[in-house]
């Protein structure tokens, strides 16, 4: 088990349903970064934007960019985690992958749809939550819009680290900030939230806002709204540890079950 995690937030613009642009631009990215990190953060929908043309963007889990995450991974000896518009079975999802050195993949399958953009009629929801095991650390990874319901993220596993992969637009950024810092604290876990920026074919617009807090939702980062940027952070166990046996928040928390 180890005691430090770094995590490399990466904050950039996206071209509108162009994969293989959007693998490029990143790849220049993750090669920019020369500190040795464990887990690198990409935004939801990396190799598309929030497109709700699911069917000219779809890739398999066979196709080019789970292929191309996996080498990447290889080559620079981390974990690569982000989502992407995956077709599977005859139907849509939009997949979070967490992409290990070794090529093994966690995928989840984002439950809460967007409904004010559509999202909920052309994308299949998930229905399981995935905690992930790496390096000694448990690490929760959900997308967007799933920040606005705390049931789901409830710290029922006793995860290290909550992560948002994120489209988030700027008129309600002020939730985003909210939210990412009360989820840090009511689950006593880091929580790191990265989101685009840029404008969109559809005119959205997207601020950034990427960031990470402690249990105690103290903000750990600095990258600049609207701005690209690559932001490392390094979390620390102990961090997690001294506080949780201190206060025992978890403890007290409500037992319930999910009915659907």
């Amino acid at each position: 088990m180890e005691n430090e995690l770094k995590i490399a937030l990466i904050q950039s613009d996206l071209t509108w349903e162009n994969p293989e642009d959007n693998r490029n631009h990143f790849t220049s990215k993750i090669e920019s970064i020369s500190e040795s990190v464990d887990l690198i953060v990409l935004p939801e929908m990396f190799t598309s934007g929030f497109t709700m043309n699911a069917s000219s963007i779809a890739e398999k889990m066979e196709g080019d960019t789970i292929n191309w995450l996996k080498a990447l991974a290889s080559v620079k000896e981390l974990a690569i985690v982000g989502s992407l518009v995956v077709s599977e079975n005859n139907k849509y999802y939009n997949r979070l992958v967490f992409v290990r050195p070794n090529g093994e993949i966690d995928t989840y399958d984002k439950r809460h749809t967007f409904t004010l953009a559509g999202e909920h009629r052309v994308y299949t929801a998930g229905i399981t939550k995935t905690i992930i095991d790496y390096k000694g650390w448990k690490i929760c990874s959900l997308i967007c819009y799933d920040l606005r319901f705390p049931v789901w993220a409830r710290n029922t596993e006793d995860y290290d680290v909550l992560v948002y992969v994120a489209n988030w637009p700027k008129p309600r950024i002020n939730a985003w900030d909210a939210l990412l810092k009360a989820r840090a604290i009511e689950n006593m876990s880091y929580c790191i939230g990265v989101n685009r920026i840029g404008v969109d074919a559809t005119g959205h617009e997207y601020p950034g806002h990427s960031a990470c807090y402690n249990v105690l939702g103290e903000k750990l980062t600095h990258i600049i709204p609207n701005e690209k940027g690559i932001e490392i952070v390094s979390l620390d166990k102990k961090h997690i540890k001294k506080h949780r046996e201190k206060l025992n928040f978890l403890n007290d928390k409500d037992n319930f079950s999910l009915l659907k």
